[in-house]
């Protein structure tokens, strides 16, 4: 069974830094595409940024230049270096894979596991 578990949420003000990190049990996880994504209260569950695996990577365009998606092989985890962070980025964050062909999608139907979710929380 893939288990994906994010961490790394917390309560920033506006303009501050956060690291999210998402630890995934399969050991053979370079086979997979991943992405984070969020939902904030009321809306629906939006793609963030996503990699492929060889690296590619697509991110939406209001998180463009301020988020930065990465992998560690080594430690099978998934990161997201965010920066500059406003009061609309709050929202609960997860971190998702896919396997088969590789994509860099940010639709969630792409997507067969998923974590939890970790809570981001940006004040003004």
């Amino acid at each position: 069974q893939v288990q994906l578990v994010e961490s790394g949420g917390g309560s920033v003000k506006a303009g501050g830094s956060l690291r999210l990190s998402c630890v995934f049990s399969e050991n053979t996880y370079m086979n997979y595409f991943m992405g984070w994504f969020r939902q904030a209260p009321g809306l629906e569950r939006e793609g963030v940024a996503a990699i492929d695996r060889v690296g590619n990577t697509n991110y939406a365009g209001v998180v463009w230049g301020r988020f930065t998606i990465s992998k560690d092989y080594a430690k099978n985890t998934l990161y997201l270096q965010m920066n500059s962070l406003k009061s609309g980025d709050t929202a609960m964050y997860f971190c998702a894979a896919g396997s088969g062909i590789q994509t860099t999608s940010l639709m969630e139907y792409d997507y067969k596991y998923w974590g939890q979710g970790t809570q981001v929380t940006v004040s003004a």
